[in-house]
């Protein structure tokens, strides 16, 4: 079993501080907007997922400066959660779900229990989005051995087992002999911070190596498949993913192995004709520069740092959603699953 990634618990969000894997597991608590803000911007809660269910608790933790409730202060924080990451879609998604309840109860004195049910579903939905996932992405790695990842898009990004790493838990726990190399995705390591210390947690063996190995590890024809997930998906089917997503897809097409993209259909934005539409978060300079107070850049070098990269649909074999899956995806495929 995956370890919990957030919960909420006498009023307050707690969540597991990512930035401090693997050297030690702590939990940060949220006891207001700002502190459930700051815990999204600085990745202590990262993947779409779990951004979207931290997110609509924090709406819960709204007060006005007088400590006292009301419309308006959850809607304030529902526009400042909002301005927290701009890439992944969930956040707007559970967001606006909020929002709704908001908009339907106004001022009644039932409003904080509406809104802390809302979040409590989103929470649960999440749990079964994840054990769905993973039975459906169990039918494409049924007899995949080894499979190759790219950041982490298991427990720690959702509630439960994730969404690339469901169908492995899903296989593992039937006991199937699968085994995972995981990216150490750069600049931040989630994929060797992150996915390694989750799957090492749950008893799968798991291998990392550098972004730059996986052309070789994929061309000595080890790798079964490569699975991601994403945090945001156009109508066509582009996939935006951890930077580094798009040329491992590119590395998959050339060596013949199949790459599946795992993602509820809170990831989907129907809006977004393309991934041309999808904005890319841009980072500081110093996650790549200066990593955990290291100085690697000097400072008369410039630095770029997006955190995410688009994915043509052309190149995805597959999306895996709780839905079901589109092979060789589509606007017309994704809209008939979907029902856009």
């Amino acid at each position: 079993m995956t370890t919990q990634t957030l919960a909420f618990n006498d009023g307050c969000l707690d969540l597991i501080d990512q930035t401090r894997l693997p050297a030690e597991l702590v939990t940060l608590r949220c006891e207001n907007v700002d502190q459930t803000f700051d815990a999204i911007q600085r990745l202590v809660v990262r993947g779409a997922p779990a951004i979207g269910i931290a997110a609509a608790y924090g709406v819960c933790l709204a007060r006005q400066p007088d400590g006292t409730r009301s419309r308006q202060s959850y809607l304030d924080a529902i526009e400042y959660l909002a301005k927290s990451r701009p890439t992944a879609v969930n956040l707007f998604w559970a967001l606006d779900r909020m929002k709704a309840i908001v908009d339907s109860v106004g001022d009644d004195d039932t409003l904080p229990e509406r809104l802390l049910c809302e979040a409590t579903t989103i929470h649960d939905e999440d749990r079964q989005m994840c054990r769905d996932i993973g039975r459906h992405g169990a039918e494409l790695l049924g007899d995949c051995h080894r499979v190759l990842t790219h950041c982490n898009a298991g427990g720690l990004a959702t509630s439960m087992w994730g969404t690339a790493l469901a169908p492995i838990y899903h296989l593992h726990e039937a006991g199937h002999a699968i085994e995972v190399f995981a990216d150490e995705t750069r600049p931040l390591l989630q994929g060797a911070r992150l996915t390694a210390w989750e799957l090492a947690q749950a008893g799968v063996p798991v291998t990392v190596l550098t972004d730059s190995m996986s052309g070789s590890l994929l061309k000595t024809g080890q790798i079964d498949a490569v699975i991601v997930g994403a945090d945001r998906i156009a109508a066509n089917g582009d996939a935006a993913n951890k930077i580094g997503t798009y040329p491992l897809a590119v590395l998959a097409r050339y060596h013949r192995v199949p790459f599946y993209v795992a993602a509820p259909s809170s990831t989907f934005d129907p809006a977004l004709a393309s991934g041309d539409s999808i904005p890319i978060e841009q980072r500081g300079r110093d996650e790549v520069a200066n990593p955990h107070g290291v100085k690697l850049v000097p400072d008369a070098a410039n630095v770029i740092n997006p955190a995410f990269d688009v994915t043509p649909a052309d190149l995805i074999t597959a999306i895996i959603t709780e839905r079901g899956i589109v092979m060789q995806p589509s606007r017309e495929k994704l809209a008939s699953l979907l029902g856009w």
